[in-house]
Parts: C-alpha cells; sequence; structure tokens
C-alpha cells in the first residue's frame, strides 16, 4: 500500500504546482537568509579569533554559507520545474531529471538537519577552543613590542570591556600570569627584584589585574592593584567588593554570548528544514501525479500521486534486501576474480618421455 496516496484531478495538479512555485520561491529566501546568518557568525568568530585556539569554530558557519547558497540553487531549480509542469510539453523534458533530483533533496534535508544538530551541539568544542584560546591570549598580553603580538593588549582590553568579563575563568587568573611589560619595570628597585626572584620561572607577578577589568559602576575609585590585600586600601574587603572588578570570566562570557546566537541559528534551520521537507513532499506528490495520468492526451483526467509507492516498513525492507543483493554480486566477483588469478598462477606439469 503506498504512503499517503492522494487522487489528483486536473485542477487539484495544478494547484498544487502553483503552491510548489510559491513554496520554492519562499524557500530561496530563506537559503538566503541561513547564508546571512553563516556569514554573520563567521564574521563574529573572525572578529576574536586572537583568542580561539583553533579553527574548528569555523565548521558551522562555513556549513551554514554552503548550505544556504545549496538552498537557493535546490529551490530556484525546483520552482522551474513547478512552473513548467503547468505545460506537459515543457514538463516532459524534466521527467528524466525528478527522481535523481528528489535523491539529491534527501540527501541535502539530511544535511541541513544534521547541521541544525551541530549548532546545539557546538558548544562542548568551542568551550574547549576560547579555554585555551583566552590562556594563550593572556599570556601575550605584555608583548605589546613584539610583532604578531602587539595588538593582543588591546584585543583583551576591549574583549574584557564589551562582555563585562575579567580574566579567562576569573579575575583571579591576571594574578598567575605576567601581564606588565618589562619595559615598564624598574629592575634597580628592591620590590621588583624580589617578586622576580619569588618565583622559578623569573616572571614578575602581582595580585593586579589590567583597568579594564574595571566595573564602571563601582561606586568607589576602581582598585586594580593589591586586590587582595585589605590593608593597603581604606574602608576595603576584597571578599564583599563585588562591584569594584568584573566577576565572570571571559571564556563564560563568550560562550554563553555565541552559544545563545547559534542555538538561536539552529532553531531558524529547523524550521527551513521542515519547510525543506514539506516541499519536497509536494514535489514527489506533483511527480508521481503526472506519472500516473493513465491517459497523457486527456490532461483532465484523474490521476494518484504518492510519496511511497509501498509502505514504510516495505520500502525498507526492499532497500535492505538490495543492499544484501549489491554485498552478494560485490563478493561473487571478487571470488571469481581470486579463481582467475589461481588458475592463471598454476604451472602445467610438463612429462618427459626418455
Amino acid at each position: 500500500m503506498a504512503l499517503l496516496k492522494v487522487k489528483f484531478n486536473q485542477k487539484k495538479r495544478v494547484k498544487l504546482a502553483q503552491g510548489l512555485w510559491l513554496m520554492n520561491w519562499f524557500s530561496v529566501f530563506a537559503g538566503i537568509l541561513v547564508f546571512s546568518m553563516g556569514l554573520f557568525l563567521k564574521i563574529e568568530l573572525r572578529k576574536r579569533s586572537e583568542v580561539m585556539d583553533n579553527s574548528e569554530s569555523h565548521f558551522v558557519p562555513n556549513s551554514l554559507i554552503l548550505m544556504g547558497i545549496l538552498s537557493c540553487a535546490f529551490n530556484g531549480f525546483a520552482g522551474k520545474i513547478c512552473y513548467d509542469s503547468l505545460d506537459p510539453a515543457k514538463f516532459a523534458k524534466w521527467k528524466p531529471l525528478l527522481k535523481p533530483y528528489l535523491a539529491l533533496c534527501c540527501v541535502f534535508n539530511m544535511l541541513l538537519f544534521f547541521v541544525a544538530l551541530i549548532c546545539f551541539l557546538m558548544r562542548g568544542s568551542l568551550d574547549s577552543t576560547l579555554a585555551q584560546g583566552l590562556k594563550n591570549g593572556m599570556k601575550f598580553y605584555r608583548d605589546t613590542d613584539t610583532p604578531g603580538r602587539c595588538f593582543m593588549k588591546k584585543t583583551i582590553d576591549m574583549l574584557q570591556i564589551e562582555f563585562k568579563c575579567c580574566g579567562n575563568n576569573g579575575y583571579k587568573d591576571w594574578f598567575e600570569i605576567q601581564w606588565i611589560s618589562n619595559r615598564y619595570l624598574d629592575f634597580s628597585s628592591k620590590e621588583v627584584k624580589d617578586r622576580i626572584k619569588s618565583n622559578v620561572d623569573g616572571r614578575y607577578l602581582v595580585d593586579g589585574v589590567p583597568f579594564s577589568c574595571c566595573n564602571p559602576s563601582s561606586p568607589r575609585p576602581c582598585i586594580q592593584y593589591q586586590v587582595t590585600n585589605n590593608s593597603a586600601h581604606y574602608s576595603y574587603d576584597y571578599q564583599t567588593e563585588e562591584l569594584n572588578l568584573w566577576r565572570r570570566g571571559c571564556r563564560e562570557a563568550l560562550l554563553s554570548y555565541y552559544s545563545s546566537m547559534m542555538s538561536s541559528m539552529g532553531a531558524v534551520i529547523l524550521l527551513v528544514w521542515l519547510f525543506e521537507m514539506s516541499v519536497m513532499v509536494g514535489l514527489r506528490l506533483l511527480h508521481t501525479s503526472l506519472e500516473s495520468i493513465a491517459n497523457p492526451e486527456d490532461p483532465e483526467c484523474e490521476s494518484e500521486g504518492w510519496v511511497l509507492e509501498n509502505s514504510l516498513k516495505d520500502t525498507f525492507k526492499s532497500a535492505l534486501e538490495n543492499l544484501k543483493k549489491l554485498g552478494k554480486f560485490n563478493q561473487v566477483e571478487a571470488g571469481a576474480e581470486g579463481a582467475e588469478g589461481e588458475e592463471g598462477g598454476k604451472t602445467p606439469a610438463i612429462t618427459t618421455v626418455s
């Protein structure tokens, strides 16, 4: 029994073709939307590529751009088919291409669904990328005179100001690295010498943070040096001064920003996928209803359209049997080639008569 079997007359076939033509052009605009989202996400990721450890995060925007282009191409082509289906003479040239085209549509929709899932599941990969990238970026914060790294200070400062964050996981991350350049240190000072000697790596470590960690909403001037020394400041307790510095780490802030963006995009792509699936089903019904016309010379006669010629269970069984036959055929061919090789490798016995 065919799946989703529908009876059509000429009027219904015309309405279906016209409706599909309109839906395909809506899908073209949806493809442009997907392409635009991918382009926007790529630009946003490139803005902060210096604090990302690898390029894996660009897989999602690249996939969106590709799927947007394919969506425009597929749906533009389908729109042309639906328009020509109103004229039997024009539709005849598309008949041989419809089955391969519908197979490609199935592959396209599976890929589109996969991209939508990736948008929701990319958080874990993005988390590790940001964690390592921010860690490396903070190490290069002081290298304002080093070619290729001189921009890192500005990048980190703008990031912390824009996203209201500090450090990788929190402001204390700055205590573990030397973020002040050596050119601004007085090496003749005893304090500087003692701090450098106090650790094995010979770094100038302080319990301070860059100015960009300061919260402008703080009621008092920002305390960015000797942050954990309560006695160094009047009426100060660093554990309760929540407004002094941003408490949230930049990894968490960026992860939340990109995750919410990708989740929204994933939801939009799922809606586009559902729309594309309905268009594909409609095109399949149009295709089968036109092919099953009993008398092609009488376009007004009734016909039947379906999505699958057999039930879903029978179609699945048929596909499995075809795969098994294909596997057996390959085994027979391999066995035949092996037998030919063995026969060719045999040396005929030669008997000598004396």
